[in-house]
C-alpha cells in the first residue's frame, strides 16, 4: 500500500517552473526534483481544492503545467 503525502502549492510550483537564476529558488527547485525522483513512486501524492485553485492562477502556460 502506498503512503499518501499532501502536496501544497509551492511544491507544484517549484517542480514545474522554469529554472531560476536565483540561487535559493534554484536550490528549492532542484531539491523538489530530487525528492520526487528518490521516491520512485513509493508515495501517492494528493492535493486539496485550494491547491488546484492556486495552481490555476498566474501565467496561462505555467498554470497549465501546474494543474497537470
Amino acid at each position: 500500500m502506498e503512503t499518501k503525502v499532501y502536496v501544497e502549492t509551492s511544491v507544484v510550483s517549484y517542480y514545474t517552473a522554469r529554472a531560476s537564476r536565483d540561487v535559493v529558488v534554484a536550490g528549492h527547485q532542484q531539491a523538489t526534483h530530487d525528492f520526487w525522483a528518490r521516491l520512485g513512486g513509493t508515495l501517492e501524492p494528493f492535493i486539496s481544492a485550494l491547491v488546484l485553485t492556486e495552481a490555476g492562477k498566474g501565467d496561462i502556460s505555467g498554470a497549465e503545467k501546474r494543474r497537470h
